[in-house]
């Protein structure tokens, strides 16, 4: 019998107060599982909702479609644990792996069900995904979740539709690039008076906490010069 697992993990501050969600449906059921945790980050959470989708399957499952966002736990199970093991639970850089405890858990489970891993988009509209975010997200926040267990002709969410966004994905994807890349500077408009920044710390120390600004990063001259132009 095949599963097919949504899962997501959210954490505010990374570190800070977070949570894990995920979707589960196999046999014509569905189970939502979540947890919130006071400190944690988003990969551990990312990690721990992977591994209690897993725990949660019975025993007749023996495979499972997971759909998660996140790159950690996709590249960490399917290639860094090799590495991490042969180096007795040690980075390449010579630490303990963070969330050892976890990964061992999950090698455990991933002897039990064979996994097809799908790494896919983040907030792109995939529902599952959507539903295990928001799951993750008001657990870490504190809030009350009631979690579906049950048929799936009573379960609200059309979960076999895995489509998303390509548009929203492409522009998710550029602007993480774009995040990556070095800046030339950082531009900020505030009360009227446009100003250029060498660093962010610079920069976010004039607009933090001030009504009605704008502010952007240039990745050169002629950004910076196009950017100052349009607050103008």
């Amino acid at each position: 019998m095949k599963a097919t697992i949504f899962t997501d993990g959210a954490a505010k501050g990374n570190p800070g107060p977070g949570g894990y969600g995920a979707v589960i449906s196999y046999d014509g059921h569905v189970t939502e599982l979540g947890e919130g945790k006071k400190l944690t980050t988003n990969n551990e959470m990312e990690l721990r909702a992977v591994v209690a989708a897993l725990q949660h399957l019975p025993e007749e499952v023996t495979s499972a479609a997971i759909y998660t966002d996140s790159k950690y736990v996709v590249e960490g199970a399917t290639g860094w644990i090799f590495g991490w093991m042969k180096n007795g639970w040690q980075t390449k850089a010579g630490s303990e792996v963070l969330h050892k405890e976890v990964w061992q858990e999950l090698i455990s489970l991933l002897k039990k069900v064979t996994v097809e891993w799908h790494k896919v988009p983040g907030h792109v509209g995939i529902i599952g995904n959507e539903r295990a975010d928001k799951i993750a997200s008001d657990l870490g926040e504190g809030k009350t979740v009631e979690l579906y267990c049950g048929p799936r002709e009573g379960y609200t969410y059309e979960i076999e539709n895995v489509s998303f966004d390509e548009a929203k994905a492409a522009e998710r994807s550029a602007a993480r690039k774009r995040s990556a890349q070095k800046a030339y500077s950082y531009v900020s408009k505030v009360d009227g008076k446009i100003e250029t920044h060498q660093t962010w710390a610079e920069c976010e120390a004039r607009v933090t906490g001030k009504q009605g600004v704008r502010f952007k990063k240039a990745l050169s001259a002629q950004e910076e010069q196009a950017i100052i132009a349009d607050f103008t």
